[in-house]
C-alpha cells in the first residue's frame, strides 16, 4: 500500500470522510504526485516548498479557479503533516505556501414566492409527482444536502415528535424538525407511492426511482431542474439552493444563529454566519423598497 492509500484510509476510518470528499482527495493528489515525479522528486521527504510552489503555479496554468487551488494546497499539506505524524517526512514543505484569497461569494438562494412556485409545480395526483413533491416539501422544511436526502431512512422520520434524525458528514447525528406540509406529503407518499415502486432490494430509502432503488445524485438533479423550468425560475438552482434558502428564511423570519447552526449540521458557526449577509441584503432591501426615504 501506497503513502497515498494509508493516508486516504486514515482519513475515511479516523474521519469519516465521505465519499465525494475521498474522490476530491484522491483526485488532487494524484494530480500532485504525478507533479513531482516530472521533477525527479522520487521520495515524498524530499518534495520542497519550491516544488510545491511550481505545482500551485501548473494549477494556475491550466485555469483552476481559486477555490479549486485552495482545495489542492489544502490536500497536499494535510497528506504532508500526515507523513510526518508517520515518521515518513521530518518537515512540510507547505509550511510557508499561502492560500489565494477568495471572493466571498453568497450562495445562490430562492425568495418564498419561488419557493412556493417550485413546490407548486409537481403534479401530486400522479405517483411519481407526489414523490416529488414530497421531496421538495422535505428538502425546503429541513436543508438537508443531497447526499443526507438520497441515504435518509423511513426509519429516522419520526412523525410523532416531528423531528428528522440526520446523520451528516462524520455520520454526525441531529434532530430537525419537519413542518406539517412536508409531514403530510411523505405520509401519502409513503402509504400509496412507496409500496407501488419498492421492492425486495428497497431497503429502509425513504425515497425511491421508478425502479425501486435509491435515488441518485443525478436523478436528484433532473427531478429538481424540471420543476424549476416549469416554474420558470430564471437562476442556477441546485439541491443545496434549497439548503441556503432554508436557512436564510430562517434567519429573516427572526430564528437565532445557533439554533439554524443545528440545523444545518455546521460543526463551526463561522460556517453559519455567511447567512446573516444574506439577511442584511433582505432587510437593505425591504428598507429601500418600504422606507419614504429608502431610495
Amino acid at each position: 500500500m501506497t503513502e497515498l492509500d494509508d493516508f486516504l484510509t486514515h482519513l475515511t476510518i479516523e474521519r469519516g470522510l465521505a465519499v465525494n470528499s475521498y474522490d476530491a482527495y484522491q483526485r488532487d493528489l494524484k494530480a500532485y504526485l504525478r507533479h513531482l515525479a516530472k521533477r525527479q522528486v522520487l521520495l515524498l521527504s524530499e518534495a520542497s516548498y519550491k516544488d510545491v510552489k511550481a505545482f500551485i503555479s501548473s494549477l494556475r496554468r491550466r485555469g483552476l479557479a481559486p477555490s479549486s487551488i485552495s482545495r489542492h494546497i489544502s490536500s497536499v499539506r494535510m497528506f504532508h503533516r500526515f507523513l510526518i505524524s508517520e515518521g515518513l517526512a521530518q518537515s512540510n514543505p507547505t509550511d510557508h505556501i499561502q492560500t489565494p484569497k477568495q471572493p466571498k461569494r453568497l450562495p445562490a438562494i430562492l425568495n418564498r414566492k419561488e419557493i412556493l412556485s417550485l413546490l407548486e409545480q409537481p403534479d401530486h395526483t400522479t405517483p411519481l409527482g407526489l414523490r416529488d413533491r414530497a421531496i421538495l416539501e422535505f428538502m425546503y422544511a429541513t436543508g438537508l444536502r443531497a447526499s443526507e436526502l438520497l441515504t435518509f431512512r423511513r426509519p429516522d422520520l419520526l412523525f410523532d415528535i416531528r423531528l428528522a434524525r440526520i446523520f451528516g458528514k462524520g455520520s454526525k447525528e441531529r434532530l430537525v424538525p419537519v413542518g406539517q406540509h412536508a409531514l403530510r406529503m411523505i405520509r401519502h407518499y409513503l402509504d400509496t407511492v412507496r409500496p407501488m415502486i419498492s421492492t425486495t432490494g428497497s431497503g429502509e430509502i425513504l425515497f425511491l426511482n421508478a425502479r425501486g432503488r435509491q435515488l441518485s445524485r443525478m436523478g436528484l438533479w433532473k427531478i429538481l431542474k424540471t420543476y424549476v423550468e416549469l416554474a420558470g425560475l430564471d437562476k442556477h438552482v441546485s439541491p443545496h439552493t434549497l439548503r441556503h434558502s432554508f436557512a436564510t428564511h430562517l434567519l429573516e423570519g427572526g430564528a437565532d444563529l445557533r439554533a439554524v447552526q443545528e440545523m444545518l449540521g455546521h460543526v463551526d458557526i463561522t460556517t453559519t454566519q455567511i447567512y446573516t449577509h444574506i439577511d442584511r441584503e433582505y432587510l437593505r432591501e425591504v428598507h429601500r423598497k418600504y422606507h419614504p426615504r429608502g431610495r
